[in-house]
This record gives structure tokens, sequence and C-alpha cells, in this order.
């Protein structure tokens, strides 16, 4: 791939005024509008989505709705939605007359609708509980949606009732008796995400009580904690609910034994188990057009993640399964039917890039439908596909195409704002990693390089570990705001990184210091080797979860490797993140088995071990809501740096968990990581 550019040229057609050329900056970063998942109008003719805007005094996102019409030569967004709590979750009515959405505006998140023909949004739900997501009916007759509550509550009153009761109470105590005792950035409460119908009537409105469909189930729907509506789908007619739960009981949390069931939508039978002999994960189930088939995503390794998912074909009325495209070594994320039930547009991460592939029912020949970056969300009406895409040069867009067709830019988000800053050009590359395997990488400039200059390095690693460091655009790790600080980028996807084989994902797991060690260390000599504008003697390493693992592990591992580190929410310890993070399944299978049964697996590349080793300076970031490394990690790691004498500073979120999502702790982030590496690169004035 050429070293590429985003030219300026259309905000200069646009007419806009030029100021100089700048560098990428933490505060356009942060203020940037995002561009959400565009839903397709039944007749294909819109797209609605929502856009989010940076709130600064709020310190919060806001989001609204947005209409683009797709038949417009020159198509111009409208906005459809204006108020001070948030719209989202879009939803198209049959007839395309409107739209339904969620919305927080009556105070509490509830389901509205908006007709487009004029006139304003009216609440469809009043539930004494919020809704979580929705989805409804193809036949506009009957509304799906899942609401957080007691399963043994008879209604949704009870639980409401029962959580104001709780709140008045003066002992703090919780009492438990199995996990997850917490999830992710919540501690439980006693209550599960149950999924709900009921009838909408001819204006529009919830004309019934809701009926639980999934309440007898001991999971949720969706799962937690980023489940959504695309876990439950209803068929064509709208009579019958296909989702997907994993029972809980006691080994929640260390199963991924997820099944699809099905119920009718009206309720009034029990949910039936239509995936039983799979005891690993089974989702997003889909119907085709005639209602006939049913497409879903299945793993084959029960309590492993990052396992291939296999698209499968149900026949609905014998049960009957077959895999679809079985030699497409890839995982599909997401699952499309096109309207005449011969395609289905599925979404893959891909050598770095992550496409939209179309596979064909019959033969399962699986053809790339985009091309470069990544695809978010995305929805097919007829042979029309509407999607977003990001680069490393540009935040999410809304694109449209026919199938196989050339695609056509709807949206231009953030263009003014930006119209002055020079964008850190980049190129992908590829050498020989551990085991001589090809690997690939990529490097970006800074912003302003210039020919024959060397320039610093950040070099990032991914977190995952099962993930990608590619070709698209994050709100938390961007390597255009290094190019703006004046920093060249190097990173690297190593092995068990995600769009290469699931062989090649698989190689991580029982060796997170073994292959992925040796890639970083070739593929950092061979772009020094390659682009000869990288310092390879002022370089620091930086990287959060895995990646901060593997910040750890570079200390003791690669000690004279960089002049400074950056660990975000890394593990420091195997032994103790075997027994205090929440999702077990993932530290069991990426060790071959409970700590109990298998510490020498856990022990063999514990950073614990090598602390001795260690010298370099480092940045230690953590999140205290941040469950699935705990912030003893970091304690841990930020006490053996003190202890040893290595400069070095602790960064502490008390509201962030995993990742950093508030605009004000954003900034500081970046700049903290970002003045850390001023500290240890550039020359001192």
């Amino acid at each position: 791939m050429k070293l590429r550019l985003l030219l300026l040229g259309t905000a200069v057609a646009a007419g806009s005024a030029i100021a100089a050329p700048r560098g990428f900056t933490v505060e356009d970063l942060v203020a940037m509008e995002r561009v959400g998942a565009p839903v397709l109008s039944p007749d294909a003719s819109r797209a609605v989505y929502t856009v989010r805007t940076t709130e600064l005094d709020k310190n919060r996102g806001h989001t609204e709705l947005w209409m683009v019409d797709l038949r417009a030569a020159k198509p111009v967004p409208q906005r459809l939605t204006n108020h001070a709590a948030s719209s989202s979750d879009p939803q198209w009515a049959p007839a395309g007359d409107a739209v339904y959405f969620l919305s927080g505006r009556s105070g509490s998140s509830q389901v509205w609708r908006l007709p487009l023909g004029g006139g304003e949004a009216a609440r469809v739900t009043d539930l004494p509980l919020d809704i979580d997501n929705f989805r409804l009916a193809p036949t506009g007759e009957r509304i799906a949606m899942s609401v957080s509550v007691f399963r043994d509550c008879a209604d949704l009153a009870c639980t409401k009732t029962r959580l104001d009761q709780a709140s008045k109470k003066k002992a703090s105590g919780r009492v438990y008796d199995r996990m997850f005792v917490r999830h992710w950035d919540t501690w439980a409460d006693g209550r599960n995400a149950v999924l709900y119908s009921a009838p909408i009537d001819s204006s529009g409105k919830v004309s019934a009580a809701p009926v639980s469909l999934s309440g007898s189930l001991d999971g949720d729907v969706p799962s937690k904690p980023f489940g959504d509506h695309e876990e439950y789908r209803f068929s064509p007619d709208g009579k019958t609910i296909v989702f997907s739960v994993r029972i809980a009981g006691k080994e929640e949390s260390w199963s991924t034994n997820f099944d699809l069931y099905s119920v009718p939508a009206a309720g009034g039978a029990a949910p039936r188990n239509l995936t039983p002999d799979n005891p690993a994960w089974d989702a997003k189930g889909t119907f085709s057009p005639d209602g006939r088939t049913l497409a879903y995503l299945a793993m084959a390794r029960p309590g492993f993640e990052a396992d291939r998912y296999q698209v499968m074909l149900m026949d609905v009325a014998t049960g009957k399964k077959r895999k679809l495209a079985e030699n497409w070594d890839r995982s599909a994320g997401d699952l499309r039917w096109t309207a005449d039930g011969k395609t289905l547009v599925v979404d893959a991460q891909d050598v770095g890039h992550h496409r939209l592939f179309g596979i064909d029912v019959a033969s399962g020949k699986a053809t790339p439908l985009t091309g470069a970056g990544s695809v978010g969300g995305y929805d097919v009406r007829g042979d029309t596909v509407a999607y977003s895409l990001s680069t490393l040069e540009s935040g999410a867009q809304l694109f449209k195409a026919k199938l196989g067709g050339k695609p056509v830019q709807l949206t231009w988000q953030n263009r003014e704002a930006l119209a002055d800053v020079r964008w850190g050009q980049y190129e992908q590359f590829s050498f020989a990693g551990a085991n001589g395997a090809t690997v690939y990488g990529h490097v970006m400039k800074p912003w302003n390089a210039v020919p024959g200059q060397k320039y610093p390095i950040a070099f990032l690693v991914h977190g995952g570990p099962q993930g990608s460091f590619g070709n698209g655009w994050s709100y938390r790790w961007n390597p255009q705001v290094y190019a703006g600080a004046g920093y060249a980028t190097v990173f690297i996807d190593f092995h068990g990184s995600t769009g290469y084989g699931q062989a090649f994902t698989d190689s991580i797991s029982n060796d997170w210091g073994g292959k992925p060690l040796v890639d970083l260390q070739k593929g950092l000599e061979a772009a020094v080797a390659k682009f000869p504008w990288l310092d390879r003697e002022r370089s620091c390493a930086l990287g959060a979860s895995y990646g901060g693992y593997m910040m750890n592990w570079i200390q003791g591992n690669w000690s004279d490797g960089f002049r400074c580190i950056v660990n975000h929410d890394g593990v420091f310890d195997n032994r103790g993140m075997a027994y205090a993070t929440e999702e077990l399944w993932f530290t069991e299978w990426e060790n071959g088995g409970t700590y109990f049964a298998k510490p020498d697996n856990y022990e063999r590349f514990n950073p614990v071990h090598h602390v001795a080793k260690w010298k370099t300076p480092m940045l230690v970031i953590q999140g205290e809501k941040d469950y699935r490394i705990p912030t003893e990690q970091a304690l841990g790691a930020f006490t053996a740096l003190q202890r040893r004498g290595i400069e070095s500073k602790l960064l502490v979120f008390p509201d962030e968990n995993h990742w950093v999502l508030k605009p004000a702790n954003s900034l500081l982030w970046h700049h903290t990581v970002i003045g850390w590496l001023d500290q240890y690169l550039k020359p001192k004035k």
C-alpha cells in the first residue's frame, strides 16, 4: 500500500477557507461528531442514524437522530430530533412513515415514535422501569423490549417497588451465593435482563401490559455487558422471536454456552432451545425473508470467546443445520439477508481491515463487498447496502452501495472542523515474524514529517489479545493523536490477532509472552529497516489490557527496548488475575485451565516473576471500575516500580471502567500520556 494523505480538496470544493495546516489534537478527537450505524427504510430510499456530539460542560456525549435521502443526487443529511435528552436506537415503522427510538426525555428510558410527515414525537411506552433496548416487529403490530427485573416478581411494578425499598435501607451489605458478583463495571443486584413483548395499536402506542418471553430462563436477554437488540429478532410474519441466552446458574462466569431459543412473540409458551447440541456459543439468529431458514453464528469450542464464528443455516421446519462457507477462514460478526434470500451479507476482520462480504447461500462462496478501511454498523434492504466506514485518517462516515457496486458517500461529519488538519501518512507492511510466519503491521508518520528527518516512535500494542490495530478509527488509541503531537507510530498485528485466519488467532493461547513478543521485536526491527524516518533510539511502548500486560512483560523481557512505557489496565500478576477477574472463561482458556489445576501455565508468562529486571520509566493508568483487570493489578505494578526506584507515575480514574469514556477524563488521559512521551523522547530545550 502506498503512503496515503487525506486531501483537503473536498473542503476546497465546498468553498471552505483553509487555514495553515496543523496537526490533529486531543481536543479535536474529543470534540468530533460521531456517526452511528445506518438503518435503512423498508424501501431503501432513506437511512436514519445517530450523531453523537460532545457536551464538555456536562462531561458527556449526546446523541440525536439524523436522516439522509439515498435517492438525492447530492444527499443532504437532515436532523430529526433536538432535545436535551439523547435519542438513540432508531427503527423504522413498516410503512416508512415514522421512526421509533429510545429516549429518556420523559425521565426514564422509553420508546418514542416520530412521524415523518410532521408533528412531535409521541411516547410509545410508559413502563415503571427503563427500557434498555427494543425491536419492532416487521408487521408493526408488536414491540419486543428488554428490561432489567427481579425474575421472581410478578410484574414490572414489583421490581420498581423493591428497588425503591432497597434505596431506603441503612445497611449497605450485599450477600452473594454465586458469580457473577460483579461484571465489567457493575456489581450484581439480583436483576436479569428479561425480554418482554407488547402489542401496538393503530396509533403506534403500546396497548396492553408487556408479557415476559424469557423470564422463565435464568439468564440475560440480551447478554451483559454489551448485548443489544441484535441478539433477538422477529420472524418475517412477526409471530415468533428468536433470541440467544446463556443459562446462568453457578457456572455463568466460566461458561460461553449461549443457545438460541424460539418463543411465540405474544407469549403463552415456554421458550424452545434450538441449539442444545452445541455446548459453545450460538448467537444472532436471523430469519430469511421467507421465514423458512434461520441463519446464525456458532462457535465450536466451549469456553473460548475468540473462537471462529461459523455461519450456520437451520431449516426452521425440520431443525436441520448446515455450515455455510465452511472453508472461508474468517469469523463473521453480524448477518443480514438480501431480499431474494440468495445472499448473506456479513462483516469480518480481514488482514488489517474490517470488510463486508457477500456469501452466496447456495455455494458458500464469500466475496468482498468493501475495500480498505473498517466497516462499523451496516444494514441491507433489497440489494442496497448502507454502512459506516472509518480509516486511519477519518472517523466513521456513511456510505451506500448496490451489492457489488461502487460506494457513494452520504455524510461528511467533521469536514469543516478538521479542514486545516494535515493527517499523518500511513502504510501497511509485512515481515517474517515468529516461526517465519507472515505478520502485518502499520506505520504512520507525524503530520509535519520532512524528508530526511527521523522521528521518535510511539509503539502501540493492541489489547484483546484477540484483536487488531488496523485501518480504522479509534477514540481511545488513535495513531493520529500521536502523529499530531510529532510522533511516528508503529503497531503490529502479532500472533493472536484477528483477521488472519483462526489458526493465527489461536496461536496466542498458552503463549502470551512467547510468539507475540517475538513478533513485536521483529516487527519493530523490520519497520525501522524499511522506513528510515523512524528513530529507534527514541521510542516508547504503549498498551492497554493485553497490551498493558505486554508492557509489564516487556519490562522484564525486553528491558532495554524502550526509553519509556505506558501501561493502561494491564495484567501484572497472572495468579491474582485468575482469582479476581470476572469472566473466568477468558483466563481459564488462555492458560489451559484453572489456576489450581494448571498453576505452571499461569506462572510461565507471569510478569511478576521478572520485576528484578525492570528498569524502564513507566506510566501506569487504571480505571477503578475496571472489574475485568482489577485495580490491584495496577497497584502491584506501581508498587514494583516504586520499590525498584524506577521513575514512575500512577494515574487513576475512580469513575472509569476498562475504557476511558468521559470527555474530561479522555483529555486528561491523552495529555498525561503524551506528556510522558515528551519527557523521555523529545530533546530538552
